[in-house]
């Protein structure tokens, strides 16, 4: 099996996805709150590319069937609650559906659809992506995507690529890119903890007083959940 890392969603654009896998990487907030999200109860993860299409679905379902959380620019979205682990868990999601959008993880998901198979994933899951990754893929292509933001590398997403790659490389039968090969050298000779909270989005979350959702998301494995897109909804996968 191939595994490829991304460095930025917009690489997606020059992809052919059709018989590939695609894993989204959002890890300063949108893929480690779907993970959290899914982890915690929420029957499902609507993404959405912004606040109006949001807004807009949240009118259709019926009042206390769904939480709306969303931002734009890294400023929470008025009326919506804010997009990140911590706050979206503190919600109480037991059996709801979460209406999400966010600048960049949902927008690197949209563009993955036309893929055979579309993750969500995070350093929260990342044993229980690989193991599922492994045991059901029948020799396609992985594509560990980056979401980056605005055009531009984040370094948060990169580790967290690295964190799923030096899961794959246990197994020497895996072929790595290049790519794939710089993002595992920076997990193993980095702290989870330290890479984020340097990292630029980090370093803006901690002028905020944020500092334990970004502890909160340097966390490894400590969901067994599996994030697929199913019809336009992130879910568990079963």
């Amino acid at each position: 099996m191939k595994i490829h890392v991304l460095l930025k969603k917009e690489e997606l654009d020059g992809q052919r996805l059709p018989g590939k896998i695609v894993v989204v990487l959002d890890i300063l907030f949108a893929t480690s709150s779907i993970v959290a999200a899914v982890a915690n109860g929420a029957q499902e993860v609507v993404p959405f590319l912004d606040g109006e299409a949001a807004l807009g679905e949240s009118r259709k379902r019926k009042a206390g069937s769904f939480v709306l959380s969303g931002e734009l620019n890294a400023v929470t979205l008025e009326g919506f609650c804010h997009p990140t682990p911590l706050a979206l868990i503190g919600e109480g999601l037991a059996s709801k559906s979460v209406i999400y959008c966010t600048t960049n993880g949902t927008v690197a998901i949209a563009k993955s659809r036309e893929a055979s198979r579309v993750y969500a994933a995070a350093l929260l899951n990342g044993e229980a992506m690989v193991e599922h990754v492994e045991r059901t893929a029948r020799g396609e292509t992985v594509l560990l995507v980056c979401s980056g933001s605005a055009d531009n590398f984040n370094l948060e997403d990169f580790y967290g690529a690295g964190y799923l790659v030096s899961l794959f490389a246990r197994n020497p039968k895996h072929e790595l890119s290049d790519a794939a090969i710089a993002a595992q050298l920076l997990h193993d000779r980095s702290d989870a903890y330290e890479c984020l909270a340097r990292s630029r989005v980090g370093r803006m979350m901690l002028d905020r007083g944020l500092e334990s959702e970004v502890r909160f998301a340097a966390r490894k494995s400590c969901f067994d959940v599996v994030v697929a897109l199913e019809d336009g909804s992130l879910r568990a996968f079963r």
